[in-house]
């Protein structure tokens, strides 16, 4: 892995010891049998493997002790340190030097290999430890390069902490046996990174000024245990701290330079959390402040309008000077009523909506007749439906469906109200309801402009209004509302293409409604009285069904 502190290896000292002996025997028995004279040059051999092997200083040994090896078995007079000969002086320092080069160059290619093969590690471990931080998220990123420092380093634990404003440390990730760095302070020694300016990439010992209450270790559990601390710093601010714990050894100075460079990269990766954290809150902010904008300009024209109309209606009949025809003043007070149900709908539509996102919409079910509640709401919505031609077909046997009559009549006022706002004046309305497995199916479709594929969704998004029509009036909360009231039941609303020509395809709102539980098998179920009055436009609607028409209503009253 890293460079770590030299010691004295036990398995290079046999090998080199081993390696002299075995050449010297070689050359021994050479002589014994071939009458070969002494091979001194045999003996580059094991220093060479030494150099290799385990480094310069092992091979500057072998060196020796094959110098010395070489004299006193080979060099005459034999058995002896004394040398007679000037020549053997001569081969011998030869020798020495020709050995101490050789290894040195063999020690210099060792070195080159292990510091390319260190380098290649810790670009490799550095580049897990960014995909980490990068592909898993912060947290889990943290979690993760705790636990491979604590494996590749041999700790007994390590800690990650994000210091508050004040600078205490609290503890966002714990790996090992980390008890003696979950301290609020970083007790130990702490290294100082090149940026810090006094005593740049140097240890600082730190002691504990108490801690508080909460802190775990005791005093002389952490003078016991060894604990390293690098501070994490993104831009001069301190956000953290890396903590390790355990390695008695020490840090060799390659490790030490290695966590400092994990530790920038933790703290690049807490500021750029920080710096997204603060980006959604502003985000959320500015969201926030389109919605309440749109909010204020879609309410606050929707609500002078109608307050408008009813104003002016209301000022006309209360004048004396001028006398008004019955027609007139029916007119007066058609256009109060128009308009009172007008502001009524927005401001049930705002409850409504208020309702959803509070989670306080809580449907009270009871056993009604879809179709009835359909006709009913074409009765109230005459007025609004100005003669236009409607098609309702209601399957023959439909049974009861248990949903908040209140509710599903909001969600079918919506439809019909968006289908009569975005079609053409005179311009048809199929509304179509047919059983399914266990509740009930009700469309919505219109003969209008359409809407396209790649917005069907964002239609039931708050204050999302197409831009087929900007002079159509409303607050484009009433799909948004029918698809919360409808998801409250557990149904599913949704939009598609609808059947017409290609000019004008339509659109078609498609409702399911699926009942609570099983219909009992007597019900308490009240007639209901039937509807007031068939709006006037239905009465070209040929594709309702006869049998429908003749089909008993067995439901319960609706709610007034």
């Amino acid at each position: 892995m890293l460079h770590r502190a030299r010691t004295i290896n036990p398995v290079a000292a046999a090998g080199m010891v081993g390696g002299i002996a075995l050449v010297a025997g070689l050359i021994a028995i050479a002589e014994v049998v071939v009458s070969a004279p002494p091979l001194s040059i045999l003996f580059l051999l094991p220093v060479m493997f030494t150099a290799v092997t385990w480094g310069w200083w092992y091979a500057l040994g072998s060196s020796v002790l094959a110098f010395v090896a070489y004299d006193y078995l080979f060099v005459e007079p034999r058995h002896t340190f004394s040398i007679h000969d000037p020549e053997e002086w001569i081969a011998l320092i030869v020798f020495m030097i020709v050995s101490a080069l050789i290894s040195n160059l063999a020690a210099r290619e060792r070195a080159r290999r292990e510091q390319a093969s260190r380098q290649a590690w810790t670009a490799t471990f550095l580049y897990e430890l960014s995909r980490a931080l990068g592909e898993a998220g912060v947290d889990a990123g943290l979690r993760t390069v705790s636990e491979r420092l604590r494996s590749e380093f041999r700790l007994d634990g390590v800690v990650i902490s994000r210091a508050d404003p004040e600078g205490r440390l609290t503890p966002i990730v714990s790996v090992g046996k980390a008890g003696p760095a979950l301290g609020s302070e970083p007790a130990g020694r702490v290294f100082a990174p090149p940026s810090s300016g006094a005593r740049a990439g140097r240890w600082i010992v730190m002691r504990a000024r108490g801690g508080s209450p909460g802190d775990q270790p005791s005093a002389s559990r952490s003078a016991r245990t060894p604990v390293a601390n690098f501070p994490l710093r993104h831009e001069s601010q301190q956000l953290g701290m890396l903590r390790l714990v355990g390695r008695p050894d020490g840090l060799a100075d390659d490790e030490t330079r290695l966590l400092a460079t994990i530790a920038d990269r933790l703290a690049v990766a807490l500021g750029t959390e920080l710096l997204r954290q603060e980006a959604n809150r502003a985000e959320i902010l500015r969201r926030a402040d389109e919605l309440r904008a749109a909010l204020l300009n879609s309410v606050s024209h929707d609500l002078r309008t109608p307050l408008a109309a009813i104003k002016a209606s209301a000022e006309s009949l209360l004048q004396k000077d001028i006398t008004w025809s019955e027609d007139d003043r029916d007119a007066f007070a058609s256009a109060i009523d128009r308009e009172a149900d007008r502001l009524t709908r927005l401001v049930a539509n705002l409850l409504d909506m208020s309702r959803i996102e509070g989670g306080a919409l809580r449907p009270q079910r009871d056993w009604y007749d879809v179709g009835e509640l359909v006709r009913e709401v074409l009765a109230r919505l005459h007025p609004v439906l100005h003669d236009r031609p409607v098609e309702l077909t209601i399957a023959p046997g439909l049974a009861p469906v248990s949903l908040d009559y209140l509710m599903m009549d909001q969600v079918v006022t919506n439809l019909i109200e968006n289908a009569v706002k975005y079609t053409p004046p005179g311009s048809p309305i199929i509304l179509t309801v047919m059983p399914m497995a266990g509740g009930a199916r009700l469309s919505v479709e219109d003969r209008g402009p359409g809407i396209p594929a790649a917005r069907r969704e964002r239609v039931f998004d708050k204050f999302f209004r197409l831009d087929t029509n900007s002079r159509v009036r409303g607050s484009g909360l009433g799909l948004a509302v029918s698809r919360g009231l409808v998801e409250g039941h557990g149904g599913r609303i949704w939009v598609e293409a609808g059947s017409g020509p290609e000019d004008q395809p339509g659109a078609r709102f498609v409702v399911e409604i699926p009942s609570e539980t099983a219909q009992p098998a007597a019900p308490q179920i009240a007639s209901a009285e039937p509807a007031s009055a068939e709006p006037a436009s239905a009465e070209s609607a040929s594709a309702e069904s006869a049998s429908a028409e003749s089909a008993p209503a067995s439901v319960q009253e609706p709610p007034r």
